[in-house]
């Protein structure tokens, strides 16, 4: 620095002269300047641009595969629910149809005997008695040849009137008791016949309710194979939703797990050894996880065997007999596993009350080694082999929201990765366009220094422009 400014006797002199130099220095190279800024800023400028529209492209690839995951995720999941509403529709048919024939003889043998009383119950009118003819004959007669035998023939009437009445009441009484029979004895066939009807009508509404429900899911499922945007839409929408509940459900598995842990490390020490480690985990905490892990391992196998999940096709792809035998074998081997479970918690609950009546004693206190050993430690050891015995079987059914978590986070996967590269794609671009408008910055602040010959010259460019414009003026005057 002080050679810079010894120049010149004068320090001041030499700092101005310095900085005439450097100002002419930037004044001559300015052109030259600008052009590597912009060329600089105009580089990196095409860079970002090009990652960006890369990032776009890889965006896009990302969407569609997306895409096509969830409609594959979605066409899978609906064959299954139609192929089971199917299977309803025929298991209704095969139990409820089957018998058409049954039903049918039945219906028109109940028909037939409701006919045939029917017929038999029918009202018929009685045959006129016979004085009606009697009346007749004496309305006929001749007044004079009719007044001796009218008191006589109409006491005979009154006699016959008499006994047909009495036979009419007798032939009536015995008809309507007949027909009050026959009416008492259809009233178990129209009961049977309107049992039957409203069964086949239950039958019918059924079928039908399916029919609805099957024609909305086949609309569902072509709008998937079409690929329609709002199929697409639903089935993100359905897909985010049973991404959070199966996590939700996992968690809760996890804790169960963990409560199982719980149950069988202590006395697993005691059959392994608790001073036993592999690597810096003690041998007994590796046991009792690889229990509940085989536990876990079984519930998943028994679940595809039984054809609940479908996270191994090789199990559900088995011949029946052999996936039968495979559900009988991975539940005979769980449910050893809960009876070995079982009674390790029996032994850890013997182990604590062991543990708590050896301190009481040691502490001299024998009211409380009596209550550790009391007559009600059977509730806890129960209540502790139970929880032993029914957690096994309660983490088989991790299985189902297992599968619906590994589904699904294919589709969140694929949004984040969407969403992180569009937001990478969107900063390049920001970039991009921040490295343009910074070289046009570093121009102007390049030209700060420079303000002196740049006025100079502009007043100079000023001038030249006059003096040529009053030429012209004067060469046309």
């Amino acid at each position: 620095m002080s050679f810079m400014l010894g120049i010149t006797p004068w320090p001041v002199a030499s700092a101005l002269l310095w900085i005439i130099l450097i100002v002419a220095a930037l004044y001559l190279v300015r052109g030259t300047a600008h052009k590597t800024i912009q060329a600089a800023a105009q580089g990196l400028h095409r860079s970002f641009k090009i990652a960006s529209r890369a990032l776009s492209r890889s965006e896009k690839n990302l969407e569609a595969r997306n895409r096509d995951v969830l409609l594959a995720a979605g066409r899978e999941a609906k064959e299954r629910i139609i192929e089971r509403e199917f299977d309803r529709i025929n298991e209704t048919v095969r139990k409820d149809l089957a018998n058409y024939s049954a039903l049918h003889r039945s219906l028109s043998e109940s028909i037939g005997r409701i006919e045939k009383d029917h017929q038999e119950a029918v009202d018929v009118p009685p045959d006129p008695p016979g004085w009606v003819k009697a009346v007749e004959a004496v309305a006929g007669m001749d007044a004079k040849e009719g007044r001796a035998h009218v008191g006589s023939i109409l006491s005979d009437i009154h006699k016959s009137l008499l006994k047909a009445h009495k036979e009419a009441m007798a032939a009536y009484h015995a008809a309507s008791t007949k027909r009050h029979k026959l009416l008492r004895h259809m009233r178990p066939d129209w009961r049977r016949i309107q049992q039957t009807l409203t069964q086949v009508g239950k039958n019918v509404d059924s079928l039908l309710s399916r029919s609805v429900t099957i024609d909305r899911l086949m609309q569902e499922y072509e709008d998937i194979v079409r690929g329609h945007d709002r199929a697409v839409s639903v089935l993100s929408s359905s897909s985010l939703v049973n991404f959070f509940v199966s996590a939700f459900v996992l968690c809760i598995a996890i804790g169960g797990a963990t409560i199982n842990f719980s149950l069988i490390a202590r006395p697993m020490a005691e059959m392994v050894g608790g001073t036993n480690l592999i690597g810096n985990f003690r041998t007994a905490d590796i046991a009792a996880l690889v229990i509940i892990l085989v536990e876990i391992s079984m519930g998943l196998f028994l679940m595809e065997s039984l054809r609940i999940t479908r996270l191994f096709p090789v199990i559900g792809a088995l011949p029946d007999k052999t996936r039968v035998r495979m559900i009988w074998i991975t539940f005979s081997i769980l449910f050893l596993l809960a009876s070995v479970e079982a009674g390790l918690a029996y032994m850890r609950e013997v182990l604590l009350h062991d543990e708590l009546a050896t301190s009481a004693l040691l502490r001299g206190d024998g009211a409380a080694a009596a209550t550790a050993t009391g007559e009600y430690m059977w509730i806890t050891t129960a209540a502790q082999m139970g929880m032993g015995f029914i957690l096994p079987f309660a983490l088989t059914f991790v299985a189902i929201p297992l599968e619906t978590f590994v589904h699904s986070l294919r589709t969140v996967v694929g949004l984040l990765a969407i969403s992180f590269v569009r937001t990478l794609a969107l900063v390049l671009r920001l970039l991009g366009n921040l490295c343009l408008y910074l070289g046009v910055l570093l121009k102007q602040v390049y030209d700060i220094p420079l303000f002196v010959p740049l006025w100079l010259e502009e007043r100079i460019a000023a001038a030249a422009d006059s003096h040529r414009h009053s030429d012209s003026l004067g060469r046309v005057g």
